[in-house]
């Protein structure tokens, strides 16, 4: 339970007060005027206005002050109130710059030596030490508090726009995972149902393949959906998931599109060997989005999918024949296909070329790195 600032302030503002009041008794033991209930009420009444010294920190010290002169100038013994003055002094230094907490400071000092003026003291030495030692370190204490609390203030700031910078990641991760998932299944559904409706009446086994092909697509994309809900839980409940999808499944892509009408190849080249699910995910999702952009921007095209295995890195490519819209498939201002392959490709330290061939057709190539730092990355950033 966090308990008020005021509340904290009156608990401190008692002790000292107490304190001050107990001290009272030593003045005549120490040779100065014994405190009489002026005296005692004037000792009340410098440390009540601390009270307030959070939201008012410099009215408080010069109210403070004022209330010491008088009391030091009616013939008191001043120690017995110097205790309501020094948490001023560091209360202005915590919550206000050099140019008021200095003057507070330095007026505690004068404080001081007046105090020793108006009693005669015979210790000058040892009155201006302390009047330049106290007020210096109450000050000194009072500018590090201060410093720590702006630092803890920056600290929460940071801490609040990482949170933000993370969360429109993570939307953006979500947004490129659902255009992936959806994009690429709704457009093989798409063209096998204009394919069962083009042949509905004169090709019955076409039209049964047709439907077979959307009902797995369907089932495939639910499945995907689903698994990427289970992730999003898993933070908060601890719901299992399934893995996501790898470069195991490029022939599942592949045959999928095949069914589509659209001529596809898959060559693998090298020896095959387990990568981070982050990078088999990322590779996964390229292939995909550009088989899907083959089937919406060139229809009628044969499309071939390269994957090849190296030492240090895995490459892919998918390269067509068709001669879609180019300007349609390289724009990168809107939606989340080529741009969210940029990414992906940024975020696991890759290279990725997006554009038309010179002997015509339209090519996609995407290098990964597999390093162990890859690899680390990759599990990262699927956890």
């Amino acid at each position: 339970m966090r308990i008020h600032p005021l509340a904290v302030d009156t608990l401190i503002v008692a002790a000292l007060t107490g304190v001050a009041l107990l001290l009272g008794p030593e003045a005549a033991r120490q040779g100065e005027n014994p405190l009489d209930a002026t005296a005692y009420a004037l000792v009340v009444l410098v440390h009540l206005p601390l009270v307030l010294r959070g939201p008012a920190p410099v009215v408080v010290c010069c109210v403070v002050h004022a209330t010491w002169l008088v009391y030091i100038t009616a013939g008191y013994w001043p120690v017995v109130c110097s205790f309501g003055p020094m948490l001023a002094v560091y209360t202005v230094a915590s919550l206000r710059g050099l140019r008021v907490s200095v003057p507070c400071a330095v007026l505690m000092g004068g404080m001081w030596i007046y105090a020793a003026a108006v009693n005669h003291t015979d210790s000058w030495e040892s009155v201006a030490g302390q009047a330049v030692v106290y007020p210096a370190m109450l000050w000194r204490f009072g500018v590090i508090a201060r410093r720590s609390t702006e630092l803890a203030r920056q600290l929460r700031r940071e801490q609040a726009e990482r949170a933000r910078r993370e969360v429109a990641e993570e939307r953006g991760r979500i947004a490129r995972e659902l255009h992936d998932v959806v994009a690429h299944h709704m457009s093989v559904i798409s063209v096998q149902a204009g394919l069962a409706r083009f042949v509905f009446d004169t090709d019955r086994r076409t039209t049964r393949t047709a439907l077979d092909t959307i009902e797995a697509t369907g089932k495939e994309a639910l499945d995907e959906l689903r698994r990427m809900l289970m992730l999003l839980r898993a933070a908060d409940d601890g719901a299992p998931a399934g893995p996501m999808p790898g470069l195991a499944r490029l022939s599942e892509v592949t045959e999928r599109v095949r069914a589509g009408g659209t001529p596809v190849t898959l060559t693998v080249e090298g020896t095959p060997r387990p990568l981070a699910p982050g990078v088999e995910l990322c590779a996964y999702r390229v292939v995909q989005e550009a088989l899907t952009n083959v089937l919406k921007h060139a229809p009628g095209a044969s499309a071939h999918v390269r994957l090849r295995y190296e030492p240090h890195q895995v490459t892919v490519s998918v390269t067509d024949d068709g001669e879609g819209v180019i300007p349609d498939r390289v724009r990168t201002g809107g939606g989340h296909g080529l741009l969210g392959m940029r990414e992906r490709a940024k975020l696991y330290g890759g290279q990725i070329d997006i554009g038309p061939q010179d002997q015509g057709g339209f090519a996609v190539r995407l290098i990964l790195p597999t390093s162990a730092r890859a690899a680390q990355q990759g599990d990262d950033a699927t956890t």
